[in-house]
């Protein structure tokens, strides 16, 4: 499988959560916004002064993130993104899921390759259906 992966499917999966992606090891190719990087980094750090974390989970969770995102094709963030995550969407969505989907959107396009979106993230999830793209990670997620 070729899928879109957002930040959730990587803290789950690194944080090692039992309701991590069950598709993970299906997972042939990623690709994933370079958004990915901060999101889960910033997660990660505030999950240490929430949590109090020590400095060695802390340590390990971040090698096994970076680890995880450099085995992703990531897509940089340049003007035709954001330009496609400003134009209306069928579904709501903020910010950094706007910028996901019209990553996964452009990436598809540009690639003619089928993708399937991997989030844990219920609006982002909305969002990929509304556009066709398949959806792993989040349950009874159906267009109405």
């Amino acid at each position: 499988m070729i899928a879109y992966v957002d930040a959730s499917v990587l803290l789950k999966v690194a944080l090692g959560q039992q309701n991590a992606l069950p598709e993970w090891w299906q997972i042939d190719r990623g690709v994933s916004s370079a958004l990915v990087t901060t999101e889960c980094l910033r997660t990660l750090d505030r999950l240490r002064l929430r949590a109090r974390l020590s400095d060695t989970e802390v340590a390990t969770r971040r090698a096994t993130l970076l680890a995880l995102i450099a085995s992703l094709e990531l897509v940089e963030i340049d003007a035709v993104v954001l330009d496609r995550a400003a134009q209306p969407m069928p579904t709501e969505l903020g910010m950094l899921d706007a910028i996901h989907l019209a990553t996964a959107l452009l990436w598809k396009d540009l690639t003619h390759t089928h993708l399937t979106m991997a989030t844990h993230d219920t609006a982002l999830a909305l969002g990929a259906q509304a556009h066709g793209l398949p959806v792993v990670g989040v349950q009874n997620q159906r267009p109405a």
